[in-house]
């Protein structure tokens, strides 16, 4: 068996949430190239006289950015909405009916 110790258990903590940081901006990095191409294709295919500022050439970008700012919030504030005291008053809780 190896032997843990507080520093390793610290360097796993750190290493776990520099990968979750470096997925977020992989993420965000993605979000901004596609959605960029999307929006030129749907400019290149506009008319005389239509404009670009209409919610269906932004329903993408709209909806897929919702769910990179929750990510973005589980990433940077993980304890924004179930912080860790709920983790462990749930997690007592869930032993009290067990006994």
């Amino acid at each position: 068996m190896e032997n843990i110790d507080e520093n390793n258990i610290r360097y796993r903590e750190a290493a776990r949430k520099v990968k979750k940081i470096k997925n977020f901006y992989m993420f965000l990095f993605i979000y901004i190239i596609v959605n960029a191409f999307i929006l030129f294709l749907n400019y290149r295919e506009l008319e005389a006289g239509q404009t670009i500022w209409k919610f269906q050439y932004f329903a993408v970008p709209f909806f897929w950015g919702i769910g990179l700012i929750g990510y973005g919030i589980s990433v940077f504030l993980p304890g924004f909405i179930l912080g860790s005291k709920w983790e462990e008053k749930k997690i007592k809780e869930l032993m009290e009916k067990e006994k």
